[in-house]
């Protein structure tokens, strides 16, 4: 196991990270950024370092300053968390130039994977559906000629991006042009790429996927599924474990995943994600080559620290468990606060959070960095906490999840508490009627 690792990330997931490491005997590194000199993750670690002013680029998205901290502070090896440069195979490739090891994929397999149109080829390689799509659109007028090959609605996509940043849905020809050049703006923006393409877009579907671990050499186990479903603009606000999907669908798309992650030959954690439409019919969207922010309901329901998996993984001591030791107990629902106001179009709150209490109790998890006194920074996503409730049955879950919430206090910021408990109270989510518009369909505010 390793001795010192360095954490290129920041917030919750840089908490979560430490806190795994912690418990195999490994000293933690945090870099940060100007604006996180005090966050919890540096005030709790063995060391820290500082790779920049607040600005992501010249910080937690700094090649070079990132390197050079773990060199300087004798690391090992880089926990890159989820987000700036988790996914970046340039990234993974340098820190194997200096002899670090990147906690995660092979960055040929970030740079073959993390490409959605060379995704989708490599899913239908393995047999894995996937709904129809193009390779990546050279213009506006390949465009054009592919959406009315394979009829609107369509979806736009970034080639080289996630977290719902340039996407876009095209519901006829008039919306194309304004919509194609807003998303590659988009992309340009988030990704340094413009590239897009294109994919028909499903009316309504369910957003479902399965976290896959793999060895690096073929051998892949799966650790079941969760639902996503619940997104507002792309972005998830609620997930759990399991899905509401039958036995029968569960094992076929976990059966596919596993086939796409060992084509591959996958190495770390890894998640396969999944539209099914009313039918029950799958099909294969994209494959993020990281930790996942919901990863915690998965871990509630099976019992495995995926954090501490990648960790002995990548010091070389192999898959810390095999298919026969996976099995799903109970149900889990995680809710993201953010520090947004939904009452004004979920405006950002960033700012100082005067008192919190978080919740406890059977059942009860809390990730979070914040504390009473901490000042939110304006810079990065507002994702300031992760409650997950698990219990014997999804009802069961819902009503914990709903005690927990009314105990939680956040002051001084607005956060997404009192949407979530309105999305608790739904009739049609408390019967599992999800799909990917449930907020602009079922909410009401």
């Amino acid at each position: 196991m390793f001795k010192k690792i360095l954490i290129a990330n920041r917030g919750e997931i840089a908490l979560r990270v430490l806190r795994a490491a912690r418990e195999l005997g490994v000293k933690c590194v945090v870099a940060y950024s100007e604006a996180d000199e005090t966050s919890l993750p540096v005030l709790l670690a063995d060391e820290a370092i500082c790779i920049g002013p607040a600005a992501s680029g010249g910080s937690y998205r700094n090649i070079r300053n990132i390197l050079s901290a773990a060199i300087v502070t004798g690391a090992e090896a880089v926990h890159p968390g989820y987000g700036f440069l988790a996914e970046n195979a340039e990234f993974a490739e340098k820190c194997e130039e200096h002899n670090l090891v990147f906690i995660g994929p092979r960055p040929e397999t970030i740079e073959r994977i993390g490409d959605k149109a060379n995704a989708r080829r490599l899913a239908v390689e393995a047999g894995v559906p996937v709904t129809p799509g193009s390779e990546p659109l050279a213009d506006l007028e390949a465009a054009a000629a592919f959406a009315t090959k394979i009829a609107y609605p369509v979806i736009l996509k970034a080639s080289a991006g996630g977290g719902g940043r340039g996407m876009r849905v095209v519901q006829s020809p008039v919306d194309l042009e304004r919509s194609f050049v807003n998303a590659q703006e988009e992309a340009r923006s988030a990704f340094g790429d413009p590239a897009m393409y294109m994919e028909k877009y499903l009316e309504e579907p369910r957003h479902v996927e399965i976290q896959v671990f793999g060895d690096g050499e073929g051998n892949v186990v799966h650790l079941f599924d969760r639902d996503c479903s619940i997104q507002r603009r792309y972005q998830k606000m609620l997930e759990e474990a399991p899905s509401m999907l039958d036995d029968q669908t569960r094992a076929a798309i976990a059966e596919s995943a596993v086939a796409l992650a060992a084509s591959i030959q996958y190495r770390g954690a890894g998640t396969c994600e999944y539209l099914v439409d009313r039918e029950g019919r799958f099909y294969f969207s994209e494959m993020n080559t990281r930790i996942q922010v919901e990863h915690p309901v998965t871990e509630m329901v099976t019992g495995v620290d995926l954090v501490q998996a990648q960790l002995l993984l990548a010091a070389g001591e192999g898959l810390a468990f095999r298919q026969q030791d996976i099995a799903v107990r109970g149900h889990a629902i995680e809710v993201r606060i953010n520090a947004e106001d939904p009452d004004k179009d979920f405006r950002p709150s960033a700012g100082t959070v005067t008192d919190v209490h978080w919740p406890g109790g059977p059942g009860i998890r809390v990730d979070s960095h914040v504390y009473a006194g901490y000042r939110i920074p304006p810079h990065y996503d507002s994702l300031i906490a992760k409650i997950i409730a698990w219990a014997p049955t999804r009802l069961e879950a819902i009503a914990r999840m709903d005690r927990a919430l009314r105990e939680t206090v956040i002051e001084g910021v607005s956060t997404t508490v009192p949407f979530h408990l309105r999305v608790l109270d739904n009739a049609f989510y408390r019967r599992g009627a999800v799909t990917t518009s449930f907020i602009a369909r079922r909410m009401t505010s």
